[in-house]
């Protein structure tokens, strides 16, 4: 049986988690996929949307576990993506 990861309290007992063998701990339950973003946000823009659609985007950037502008973001680049 595959082990849950345990709740570390201090970058001490996170050290000495690390330091052990964790193949016990390699289940796709104890990882989140992680998005980064590599690019440099230079340019910034000025947005009006309806309180009923900022709700929704912020309730789905909540489910998908990214910060709500970084959703927005995410959402105009999969809109301006060429089809493959």
């Amino acid at each position: 049986m595959k082990k849950r990861v345990p709740a570390l309290k201090s970058d001490e007992e996170a050290e000495a988690f690390l330091a052990r063998d964790l193949s016990a701990y390699l289940t796709p339950e104890n990882f989140a996929d992680l998005r980064f973003e590599y690019k440099p946000k230079a340019e910034s823009i000025n947005l009006r949307l309806s309180k009923d659609l900022l709700t929704a985007v912020r309730s789905s950037a909540r489910r998908q576990g990214v910060p709500y502008q970084r959703f927005i973001r995410m959402a105009l680049e999969r809109a301006v993506r060429p089809a493959k």
